[in-house]
């Protein structure tokens, strides 16, 4: 067996066919006066996008079915589907706008632009820009060039309602064609000017069907005087709501490095196995249930880091 290890280099991968069919999670959607953050989903197939690396980040391609070990609440599942190619993407992209991005918004555009370059034909985008408040900039979309043209009419200015963009792209998601879904959230730092917390977008995060990723200029575990809470836990939470989901935050020390960001991000996207599978629990309580995937290690590779969705909710009578 052939084990292929892809260098994170910039490419366009061929679109194959997934053997997955997911019904998707039906948000309710909240009132201004009151959100109502409930996922009313029925979910017959449980879908697991798992990455698997290298000790050097490189991705480890070519595992089979049987490699892979699944687990829900301690009790290994059988996998009913199982695809390793290249299947089509329905991506939110969420672009900070806010006036802290200053000179910082013309690399973020280059950086967003280099990871429309990662999609293919068969791909679908919509965009929702932030700054005071969030506005879907554009809808679901399967051609580049609309989003390229919003993102360079984008001016910095206003405070950073990053959750709210968060919310929105969670609730317009819901329109995806696409069994595969991902969020990819480009900004600077923390929220100061929702009205969503972040308790709320976690608890839709974690009963929503999708990946989140975000880049960005910030250091989550550096306190700069004079940011308020929020401002100074919005990395941090962006790093537990992408780690949740199966996703990753990146941080850049440089805002010249965030294009390279963006297409590792893009890369990752086209190299997932997707897991399926029934849970042997068919109890519709609404629970939450943990998810452990397990990797049997090729004996070439002597490291493997993997990751994948955590959890899910249970649908609920």
């Amino acid at each position: 067996m052939t084990y292929v290890m892809l260098f994170p280099v910039a490419l366009r991968m061929t679109t194959g066919v997934l053997a997955v069919l997911l019904a998707a999670a039906q948000p309710a959607r909240p009132t201004p006066d009151a959100p109502d953050l409930r996922f009313n989903a029925d979910t017959t197939l449980v879908l697991i996008p798992v990455v698997v690396t290298d000790r050097l980040n490189r991705f480890v391609l070519g595992l089979q079915k049987q490699d892979f070990h699944l687990y829900e609440d301690g009790v290994e599942q059988t996998i009913a589907h199982f695809s390793s190619e290249d299947a089509p993407l329905s991506v939110g992209l969420v672009f900070d706008t806010s006036g802290s991005m200053g000179e910082k918004l013309r690399t973020s555009r280059q950086a967003a632009n280099r990871f429309l370059t990662t999609m293919n034909a068969q791909d679908e985008i919509f965009l929702v820009e932030f700054s005071d408040r969030a506005e879907l900039a554009s809808g679901f979309t399967s051609q580049t060039d609309d989003i390229e043209n919003k993102l360079e009419q984008a001016q910095p200015g206003g405070l950073t309602a990053m959750l709210d963009a968060a919310q929105m792209a969670l609730d317009e998601m819901k329109k995806a064609r696409n069994p595969r879904k991902a969020i990819v959230i480009i900004s600077d730092g923390g929220d100061n000017n929702s009205r969503y917390t972040g308790r709320q977008i976690e608890a839709l995060v974690r009963q929503a069907d999708v990946q989140i990723y975000a880049m960005g200029v910030f250091e989550p575990d550096i306190v700069i005087p004079g940011l308020s809470k929020e401002e100074v836990s919005g990395p941090r939470l962006l790093a537990e709501l992408a780690e949740q989901t199966g996703g990753r935050a990146f941080s850049a020390s440089d805002a010249r490095d965030l294009p390279n960001v963006a297409v590792r991000i893009g890369i990752e996207l086209r190299n997932q196995y997707v897991l399926a599978y029934s849970p042997k629990n068919a109890k519709r309580d609404g629970t939450y249930r943990r998810v452990e995937v397990k990797v049997t290690r090729p004996a070439a590779i002597p490291d493997l880091k993997i990751h994948w969705r955590l959890g899910y909710y249970a649908p609920s009578n």
